[in-house]
């Protein structure tokens, strides 16, 4: 049988009060950088661009040179040379000459703009300009997209795309990131088969290790996956120490209620201290929910239907990764909507109701409750874009009341 069921608040306590995250280390890497968190400031050591260079194809000229032109009056200028991309030039710019360059290419030495080729017209080595230019007119400075010395990047970012093509741009090839945690994952249950295995009569395939995996790199952790582990008590036990001393956190589902196979909290409280510290939470879904910690280890052992253990996943484990990923503890998104139908709550339990979103006919955002039939029914996971919470002492939500929406992805909306 459970012990007291805790409330949802005094189980954050209780797993707050007995985490502390722990360096994990860092690693230089580039490429690998994605999504990833820094752990140094970047201090560039040099200017971007690193010269004065062109934004279009044209000719530098000196914009004195172009001031009264216009298409009726151009101005007549003579060409003493050109520039291409990649090269520095070695002309250098007189009054009344101009370069013909490409864009991107370095401004010579003399000229302080570009005329447009479109604005002018050339024959030999003369040049029409049809139209003034002023001083750095299509010229992009030396330093003015990064200056030298200046901090380009904060410890504690994340990283994606742009951030390392910045990072590239510096001429950089390795950069100090955090360690991604790694989470071990695992399902008991006699009944759970692993996917690509036939399924035998009377088995489901394991679904919850694949969607909290994916949970888990979302999260910014790796997950590494244990496999399914029958109702064994010395299977059980050889897995788990297995994969609290290979793992920064480990994550179950299954084998918590109260069934005469279900051994995962007793085999999780002889692990070592301080043992269990959740057994069981007074929400719905997700009440047989136990956590247990060996040493600053958490072990979260979920219920083994999907939504359930999914749903705890977000709310309990989720923040944890973070922390120990060194990424910030942010809350989920949320979104306002109004219910599209009562939502009942479970007595003395907080609930979390699956809702899907939808616009109406008023463009007003609909919480509309996916039918769930069971708490184990798959099609809840793809149906439902988030859920709202209802407190303990709520009896329901009632049609059309304004509710605050926990999105597990985007907004899925539609019109």
């Amino acid at each position: 049988m459970f012990r007291k069921l805790l409330t949802f608040d005094e189980a954050k306590k209780k797993i707050d009060d007995e985490f502390k995250p722990v360096f994990l280390g860092e690693e230089a890497v580039l490429l690998e950088a994605n999504n990833r968190v820094l752990n140094e400031d970047v201090v560039s050591t040099l200017d971007i661009p690193p010269f004065n260079r062109s934004t279009v194809d044209g000719y530098a000229v000196k914009a004195q040179d172009t001031f009264g032109s216009d298409e009726n009056k151009p101005v007549t200028l003579k060409v003493s040379g050109a520039v291409n991309i990649g090269e520095l030039s070695n002309v250098k710019l007189e009054k009344g000459e101009a370069v013909e360059i490409v864009t991107g290419a370095p401004i010579p030495e003399g000229a302080d703009a570009v005329v447009m080729v479109e604005d002018t017209e050339r024959e030999d080595a003369d040049l029409k300009v049809f139209v003034a230019v002023t001083v750095s007119e299509n010229v992009m400075k030396k330093g003015s997209d990064i200056k030298k010395g200046s901090l380009v990047l904060k410890k504690g970012q994340v990283l994606g795309s742009s951030e390392i093509g910045v990072l590239a741009a510096l001429g950089l090839t390795q950069i100090k990131v955090l360690k991604i945690p790694m989470i071990a994952v695992l399902s008991t249950g006699a009944e759970v088969t692993e996917p690509g295995k036939p399924l035998p009569p009377g088995k489901i395939y394991d679904i919850n290790a694949y969607s909290i995996s994916t949970a888990v790199i979302e999260s910014g952790g790796k997950p590494v996956y244990f496999g399914v582990v029958p109702d064994d008590k010395a299977a059980l036990l050889k897995a788990l120490h297995t994969a609290v001393a290979s793992s920064d956190m480990v994550i179950t589902s299954g084998g918590v209620s109260v069934g005469p196979r279900d051994y995962t909290p007793q085999i999780v409280d002889s692990l070592g201290k301080p043992g269990i510290v959740v057994y069981g939470i007074a929400v719905k879904p997700g009440k047989p929910t136990t956590v247990g910690f060996v040493g600053n280890k958490p072990i979260f052992s979920l219920p083994g239907h999907p939504t359930s253990a999914l749903l705890i996943f977000y709310l309990l484990a989720r923040p944890l990764i973070l922390r120990l990923a060194g990424r910030p503890a942010t809350g989920m998104k949320m979104v306002r909507a109004f219910a599209g139908s009562r939502m009942f709550s479970a007595k003395g339990r907080r609930t979390f109701v699956m809702v899907k979103l939808e616009f109406d006919k008023s463009c007003r955002l609909i919480a509309e409750p996916v039918e769930t039939g069971a708490s184990g029914a798959i099609t809840t996971l793809a149906n439902a874009d988030g859920f709202v919470e209802i407190a303990e002492n709520e009896q329901f939500v009632d049609v059309d009341q304004e509710v605050a929406v926990v999105l597990f992805r985007g907004s899925a909306a539609k019109v």
